[in-house]
């Protein structure tokens, strides 16, 4: 198997980037009908701090208070040749603690031998089964919330729904929207390998930004005026952006402070209990500068910014 294609980014012929899909698709259910049962300390989450991806899956676990029932580990920052590695020595990584491998690419390999794709973060892991169930983001965080309702730690985390049958159409054209233009965006910047698809993609963020600091103006969240999964999506995206996205992704029209709705919503956000805990800013900037040199030769990781996420945010009453 080529191991290139798993730290350095694919493009077309024209040199957009282009994102593969996952192929770990199975699903948990609380009831076992999927074959995979939601049950305490049946599964685990392989993720990296730095990945917004797989940022997602750390909060939603947060928030719905399932950290003793879903147990976790951490690759290293660095993604190289072979793929993410477990790295101890490294602050805030941790070893395998389930199957004792040294890379992330043996989980994929013990799931399916025959597998040739991305050996992609975060990973839900089957202890039992010993096999990957899901690698989308996406359908990992609906799968925490609310399939795992059971085993919250508090009637509120239980009660907190991310994805209400009510609101289900408006947050998925608000995912539809926000994935192709931010989510995903800042990597068609950031990954182009010409100018034509830098620009066209640049462009394309940039008037999403635009139209998202005009959205936020009305509301507190994106949708229904509740914090639902969207919330989720974009803020791992937003938290990263002044940070790395600006200027090692060349995002730099304008920074997320410049946007005084977005900014505070990013702050509001962040300040929710238990949200910061799963920022890990130090993962997030080397990983970006030290594993993509293509972009950064020398693996130099830049000082700044300086934000001050802990401001008053002042939208508490926004759209009430």
């Amino acid at each position: 198997m080529s191991t290139d294609k798993n730290y350095k980014p694919t493009t077309n012929i024209k040199g957009e980037f282009v994102r593969k899909d996952s192929q770990f698709r199975n699903r948990i259910t609380a009831d076992g009908s999927s074959g995979f049962k939601a049950e305490a300390n049946r599964y685990h989450l392989y993720v990296s701090l730095a990945c917004p991806w797989a940022h997602r899956t750390l909060i939603v676990r947060k928030l719905k208070g399932l950290e003793k029932v879903v147990s976790l580990n951490v690759v290293d920052w660095i993604l190289g040749k072979e793929g993410w590695k477990f790295d101890p020595e490294k602050p805030g990584a941790t070893p395998d603690t389930v199957n004792n491998f040294g890379h992330l690419s043996e989980v994929y390999a013990l799931s399916d031998p025959e597998y040739d794709g991305r050996w992609t973060v975060p990973v839900l892991f089957d202890k039992v089964q010993k096999k990957i169930v899901c690698n989308d983001s996406a359908e990992i965080i609906r799968m925490l919330s609310p399939e795992f309702n059971e085993f919250c730690e508090t009637v509120e985390q239980k009660e907190l729904d991310l994805y209400p049958e009510g609101l289900r159409k408006e947050i998925d054209e608000m995912n539809d929207w926000v994935y192709p233009t931010i989510n995903n965006g800042v990597y068609r910047s950031g990954f182009a390998s010409s100018q034509e698809a830098y620009d066209s993609a640049v462009v394309i963020l940039f008037e999403a930004l635009e139209k998202l600091e005009n959205i936020l103006s009305t509301r507190r969240y994106l949708v229904g005026n509740r914090f639902t999964e969207a919330d989720v999506r974009l803020f791992t995206t937003l938290i990263r952006f002044d940070l790395v996205y600006h200027g090692h992704f060349k995002c730099n029209k304008k920074r997320i402070i410049d946007y005084p709705n977005i900014w505070g919503y990013t702050r509001d956000i962040y300040q929710m209990p238990g949200v910061a805990d799963t920022c890990n800013f130090e993962h997030i900037t080397k990983h970006y500068m030290q594993s993509h040199r293509d972009i950064n030769p020398h693996g130099i990781v830049a000082i700044g910014p300086d934000l001050d996420l802990k401001a008053p945010h002042g939208r508490e009453t926004l759209g009430q």
